[in-house]
């Protein structure tokens, strides 16, 4: 056993880095090429649609940067989810001087809706767009973006458009948590295939950007459909891919960016709400990838560490740099390619055990009905061993 540890798994590590490295430079090829077509000659009005809870420190840029679109035909609704901030006042005040600018005061939510699906329903009920574009409050947009995301949409002929921002980091443990699920979405889910097969496992989706066409988003009953989900954006991309519609992802990291949370504790809460419910509360799976991703980033580094103290007789020098440097490779493209600092790659190992430790809370809290957010608290969710 010691022998396969210290010799073999390295091998088996390397071939495994060397598919995942395939996988990330062809999803890399897909967000590209998705920006290369023509603008089309007419452009549809699009209505960008913001729930904002407690935003006093974002919305403000957030909707200059949206008011300021390039773009010929648009709206922007931002609803107020029953804050207790400044944030309705603030948006009142810039809804005098604009007139795009369109702000909704939101109710309580129902039983048997959560306070974002059901502050995204009330928004999308008032939309008068073509397209719906949601987007979170701590975004902000290049002037750009509209034209760009919707000439992508319309030449890749999808009814819904994702995007994974460039996401800005500050405290620590945001640097170690963050930048996670962008480069997970690109190591693993290859969307050459994901595109042509109807695999629910084989999506991804981030609510900051999405792009919908108006008649796709009501034909899956939109935000209303998903009752108390937790994963909103995940189980809309899933519900377009099951209906049989077209799902595509495109490169938006020069176009918007965000400061998912305003600090490490809000990142701690924030991923404990989100990675067990991606999963769709599927115990096994869930446990197998993060124990995957531990023995695949950790163990080369242990075995290291275990040659340098004459510990493992079997383990080459040669392979094990070879694996540690193919790992530092595999997070830096996508660090580069999504803005985040490139001396961050060097933090692989903590990331892993960072996410590693915030998986099994999520796992944890998720299961003894002791997950909130925004100071609303979150439905016990009914999970699954397989």
């Amino acid at each position: 056993m010691i022998n396969y540890l210290t010799r073999d798994l390295i091998i088996h590590l390397i071939v495994f880095q060397l598919v995942q490295l395939v996988v990330i430079l062809s999803n890399l090829a897909v967000l590209h090429r998705s920006r290369r077509h023509a603008y089309p000659d007419e452009l549809p009005k699009v209505s960008i649609l913001v729930p904002a809870r407690n935003e006093e420190q974002n919305v403000g840029r957030c909707i200059e940067s949206l008011l300021a679109h390039d773009y010929p035909s648009f709206e922007v609704l931002v609803l107020d989810d029953q804050s207790t901030d400044g944030t309705l006042a603030i948006l009142r005040q810039m809804a005098e001087s604009q007139p795009k600018l369109k702000v909704l005061t939101g109710s309580a939510p129902p039983k048997d809706q959560s306070g974002k699906n059901w502050a995204c329903s009330q928004l999308a009920s008032q939309a008068q767009g073509d397209l719906f574009l949601f987007t979170d409050a701590d975004t902000v947009h290049q002037p750009q973006t509209l034209s760009e995301i919707v000439t992508a949409l319309m030449g890749e002929q999808a009814d819904l458009l994702i995007g994974f921002p460039r996401q800005e980091v500050h405290s620590w443990t945001e640097k170690l948590l963050v930048p996670f699920f962008t480069w997970a979405s690109l190591s693993f889910i290859p969307l050459w295939l994901a595109y042509r097969v109807r695999s629910q496992a084989l999506v991804a989706a981030v609510g900051q950007m999405m792009l919908f066409r108006r008649e796709a988003y009501q034909e899956i009953g939109g935000h209303a459909a998903l009752g108390i989900t937790i994963v909103d954006d995940l189980t809309l991309a899933k519900k377009i891919k099951s209906a049989g519609m077209r799902w595509r992802v495109t490169r938006v990291s020069d176009l918007i960016s965000c400061r998912m949370y305003q600090d490490g504790w809000e990142a701690i809460q924030g991923f404990t709400k989100n990675l067990f419910a991606a999963f769709d509360f599927h115990i096994l799976s869930y446990l197998f990838v993060f124990l995957w991703l531990a023995i695949q980033y950790l163990t080369p580094l242990i075995v290291l560490v275990s040659l340098a103290f004459g510990k493992a007789p079997n383990a080459r020098i040669g392979e094990l740099a070879f694996c540690i440097g193919l790992s530092l490779l595999l997070w830096a493209i996508v660090y580069q390619e999504t803005g985040i600092p490139l001396n961050l790659v060097f933090l692989y190992p903590l990331t892993i055990l960072a996410n590693v430790v915030v998986a099994l809370r999520s796992l944890f809290f998720s299961m003894t009905g002791r997950l909130t957010w925004k100071d609303r608290s979150l439905a016990t969710p009914k999970w699954k061993w397989f």
